[in-house]
C-alpha cells in the first residue's frame, strides 16, 4: 500500500511538472508575438485607474494569459500581506477567505442541527420518510442561487442571505444521507437491542448513530462540497467580502493573475475542507 501511494506522488508531481511545462511553453509563444506597447495588456486609462486603487501594475502585467513565472510573482504578492484592509472594496485574501469560511461554517452547522436530528426521525419511522419523501425530492433539485432573490427580500441583509444559502444547500445531502443510514442499520442489531431492553434514547445512540455514522459523514462531506462551491457564486452576485466577491472585484480590475490565484486557492480550500470530512469518516468506519 505504501509502496502504490509513493507511485501515486511520484506521478501526479510529474503530472503537475508536465502542465507546468505546456502551461510556459504556450504563454512563450504566444507572448513571442506581441509588441512592448501591449505587454501590460492594459489601456493607459486602466493602468492610470489601478495606480488611483493601490494597485501594483507591474504584477498584474500580462502577455495575454501570465505566464508561470508571473503567477508566482503575483501568488508572492497577494500573499506577502494577506491581512491589510484599506476599506470595504480592498481587503487582503485572508480577510476575505475568511468571510466566505465563516458563511460556509454558520450555514453548514445550522443545517446539521436541523438535518442530522429530523434525518434520525424519518429514518427510523417508514411511514415518515414515506410521507415527506415527496416534498424532499421536489426541493432538493432546486438551484441553491434560485433561493437568492427570495432571502435578499424576506431577510434584507446579503451576507446573512448568503449563510440561508449555504444552508438551503447543505441540508438536503445531510437530510438524506442520515435517514438512509438510520434506516440500513442491521435489523440484528436492532433486534438484540430490543431483547436487552435497552432505552430507544440509549438504542439511538449506542446502536443507530455509530453504524449510521459513516453514511451521515457521507452527506455531510457532500454537503460541505456543495457549500464551498455555492458560496463563491453567491458572493460574487451580492457583493461586499468574500473569496467569490474578490475573484469577480479582480476581473473587473482586468488582473487576470488575480483572478486564476482565486480559482487555485477555492481549489485548494475545497480540497482540504474535503480531506477533513475524509479523515473523519475513517475514523468511525468499522472494519471488520
Amino acid at each position: 500500500m505504501k509502496s502504490l501511494q509513493l507511485k501515486a506522488n511520484v506521478l501526479s508531481i510529474f503530472i503537475f511538472v508536465l502542465l507546468i511545462g505546456i502551461w510556459y511553453v504556450s504563454t512563450l509563444t504566444a507572448g513571442s508575438g506581441s509588441s512592448s506597447s501591449s505587454a501590460s495588456g492594459m489601456t493607459p486609462e486602466q493602468i492610470e485607474y489601478q495606480k488611483l486603487m493601490g494597485k501594483d501594475i507591474d504584477s498584474q502585467k500580462s502577455t495575454g494569459f501570465p505566464s508561470p513565472a508571473q503567477m508566482m510573482k503575483a501568488i508572492g504578492y497577494q500573499l506577502s500581506n494577506p491581512f491589510y484592509d484599506n476599506g470595504p472594496n480592498d481587503k487582503g485574501i485572508a480577510i476575505q477567505l475568511g468571510f466566505s469560511l465563516l458563511r460556509v461554517g454558520l450555514g453548514f452547522v445550522l443545517a446539521s442541527l436541523i438535518a442530522i436530528p429530523f434525518g434520525f426521525v424519518i429514518g427510523m419511522s417508514p411511514l415518515l420518510f414515506k410521507a415527506f419523501d415527496p416534498f424532499i425530492q421536489i426541493l432538493k433539485p432546486i438551484s441553491p442561487l434560485a433561493w437568492m432573490p427570495l432571502a435578499l427580500y424576506t431577510i434584507k441583509d446579503s451576507a446573512q442571505s448568503g449563510i440561508f444559502v449555504i444552508f438551503i444547500c447543505s441540508i438536503w445531502p445531510m437530510l438524506i444521507n442520515t435517514a438512509f443510514g438510520v434506516s440500513s442499520v442491521k435489523r440484528e442489531w436492532l433486534n438484540v437491542a430490543s431483547t436487552l431492553e435497552v432505552s430507544p434514547f440509549r438504542k439511538a445512540f449506542l446502536v443507530i448513530l455509530p453504524a449510521a455514522a459513516p453514511t451521515i459523514l457521507t452527506g455531510m462531506r457532500i454537503s460541505m462540497g456543495i457549500a464551498w462551491l455555492v458560496i463563491v457564486a453567491a458572493e460574487m452576485l451580492v457583493g461586499g467580502t468574500g473569496i467569490g466577491y474578490f475573484l469577480w472585484n479582480e476581473w473587473n480590475n482586468l488582473s487576470l493573475t488575480s483572478v486564476i490565484f482565486a480559482v487555485l486557492l477555492i481549489g485548494i480550500v475545497g480540497m482540504v475542507l474535503d480531506l477533513c470530512f475524509a479523515k473523519l469518516q475513517e475514523w468511525v468506519t468499522y472494519v471488520e
